[in-house]
C-alpha cells in the first residue's frame, strides 16, 4: 500500500518487456515460445538487440555478438531488425500514458518515467490500469518500477523483472512505499546504482562496500575524500535520495540520432554520407519538437570500442539540417585521421530552446542565405528530407552508379 505523506510524489517507471521481440510475436505468432533473437546476421558482425525469453534462459543476451548468441544457442532463430515498426508501436504505448498525464519522459523507445503526482489515485492502480491498456489494447507486455523517484522507480522495476521465471514475459509491478526507499535498496548490490560500473564497483569492494545499505552507512564527507564528488553523490543515491524532476518532452535537454555499422567502415565518403543523414534526422526532430539548438555534439566509436566525443556551439540557434552537418562535418575532420576505422556515429544538439532564430542587429544581411534555408526547411518539413539534395550527394551516387556499371563489364 502506498500510503506516504500527501506530499510524496508517484513516480512510475515503464519498460516494454523485451520489446522488439514482442512486437514480432504479435506478427509472427509462431515466433511464440520460441527462441529467438532480433538483430543483424552473424556473417555481418550483428548483435543482438532485443531476445525472447526462452532464449534468455540459454544464456542469450542483448549487445551479445550474434554469432556469440547463436553458439550459446544453437537453434537460435535470428530476426532481422524493423525499426519503423517498433517505433510506430512505440509512439501507440506513450499515447496509452499520456492518457494519465502529460508528465511523461521517455527515454527510450521502449521505456519512460511518468509522474502521476497530481492524480488522487493509489500509484499501484494506476500502474495495473496502465499496464491492462498496454497488454489489451496493443498485445505488448510491460513492467512498472512505482517509488516517489526516479532513481528507486527504476531500480524497482529492474527488481521486480530480475525475480521473474520462466518463458513468459515477466510483467511485474514493483512498489516502493515512501519511507522504504534505503531499506528497499540496502541489500541490493552497489552496481545496481546508477554510476557505479565494473571498475568503481571493484574500488568500493577495496574498500570493503558490497552493497548499497554498505555505502548508504558511510559519512558524506569521509566518502567525498576517497572518490570526490562522485563517492558524495554515491552516498545520497545509496540513501534513496533523488529530487530529479520527470523531464518531458518540451523541456529536453538534448537530442540525438546515432548508427552502428554492420562492419567498421574507413572510408570517408560513406561516413560523411551518413553523418549527413544523422544531421538532417536531428533536425527534423528538433522542427517537430519545434526547438532549436545552440550546440552540436558528434560521437565516435573505434574498432577498440574507445568513444571519444566533441562539441561545437552554433553562432545562433537554429534548426537547420545543412547548418547541423557543416559543424558536425568540421568536428569529424579535427577528430578523425584517414583510413581509421569506425564502429559507430553518432551527431547530437543541446541547448535546446523554443525562441525562433533570429539575425542580429549587426550580423551581415545576408537576406538571401536565411530565406533559402527557411525555403528548404520548410520544403523538407512538407515533402521529407530526399526533397533536396546536396549538389555533393547527387555526385556521389552518380559516382557509386558509374562504379557499379564499370564492375558489370
Amino acid at each position: 500500500m502506498y500510503n506516504g505523506a500527501m506530499t510524496a510524489r508517484k513516480i512510475l517507471h515503464l519498460d516494454l518487456d523485451a520489446f522488439f521481440c514482442a512486437v514480432e510475436e504479435l506478427h509472427n505468432p509462431a515466433l511464440v515460445g520460441r527462441a529467438f533473437a532480433v538483430g543483424g546476421r552473424p556473417e555481418e558482425r550483428g548483435v543482438v538487440a532485443s531476445c525472447s525469453y526462452p532464449a534468455r534462459r540459454q544464456g542469450v543476451h542483448s549487445a551479445m555478438p550474434m554469432s556469440q548468441a547463436l553458439r550459446a544457442c544453437p537453434g537460435l532463430l535470428v530476426v532481422p531488425v524493423r525499426h519503423r515498426l517498433y517505433r510506430t508501436m512505440s509512439q501507440r504505448v506513450m499515447e496509452r500514458v499520456h492518457r494519465l498525464t502529460a508528465q511523461v519522459e521517455q527515454i527510450s523507445i521502449d521505456e519512460a518515467f511518468v509522474d502521476l503526482s497530481a492524480r488522487t489515485e493509489e500509484p499501484e492502480a494506476l500502474a495495473r490500469l496502465l499496464q491492462q491498456s498496454i497488454r489489451t489494447e496493443l498485445g505488448l507486455p510491460c513492467s512498472l518500477g512505482v517509488a516517489t523517484n526516479k532513481l528507486v522507480a527504476k531500480i524497482a522495476n529492474t527488481v521486480g523483472k530480475g525475480a521473474a521465471s520462466g518463458d513468459t514475459p515477466p510483467c511485474a509491478i514493483t512498489v516502493v512505499a515512501p519511507g522504504d526507499e534505503a531499506s528497499f535498496l540496502a541489500p541490493l548490490p552497489c552496481d545496481a546504482l546508477w554510476g557505479v560500473g565494473p571498475k568503481t564497483a571493484q574500488r568500493l569492494a577495496d574498500y570493503g562496500l558490497r552493497t548499497i545499505g554498505d555505502l548508504a552507512r558511510r559519512s558524506l564527507d569521509d566518502f567525498e575524500l576517497l572518490l570526490g564528488k562522485t563517492g558524495r553523490d554515491l552516498v545520497i543515491r545509496a540513501q534513496g535520495i533523488d529530487d530529479r524532476p520527470v523531464v518531458t518532452e518540451r523541456e529536453k535537454k538534448s537530442i540525438s540520432q546515432e548508427t552502428t555499422f554492420t562492419r567498421d567502415v574507413g572510408d570517408e565518403a560513406e561516413l560523411l554520407h551518413t553523418l549527413h543523414g544523422l544531421a538532417l534526422g536531428v533536425a527534423r526532430d528538433l522542427r517537430r519538437s519545434g526547438l532549436c539548438a545552440t550546440t552540436v555534439r558528434l560521437k565516435l566509436r573505434w574498432s577498440d570500442f574507445t568513444t571519444p566525443t566533441r562539441q561545437m556551439s552554433l553562432n545562433q540557434p537554429g534548426d537547420d539540417g545543412e547548418q547541423i552537418y557543416a559543424v558536425a562535418r568540421q568536428l569529424f575532420v579535427r577528430l578523425w585521421q584517414p583510413g581509421e576505422k569506425v564502429r559507430l556515429i553518432g551527431v547530437g544538439v543541446s541547448g535546446l530552446t523554443d525562441q525562433p532564430r533570429q539575425m542580429g542587429l549587426f550580423d551581415p544581411p545576408d537576406v538571401r542565405t536565411e530565406k533559402l534555408t527557411a525555403t528548404v526547411s520548410a520544403m523538407r518539413a512538407r515533402f521529407g528530407e530526399k526533397a533536396i539534395v546536396r549538389g555533393s550527394e547527387m555526385r556521389r551516387r552518380r559516382d557509386q552508379r558509374s562504379g557499379d556499371e564499370d564492375g558489370m563489364e
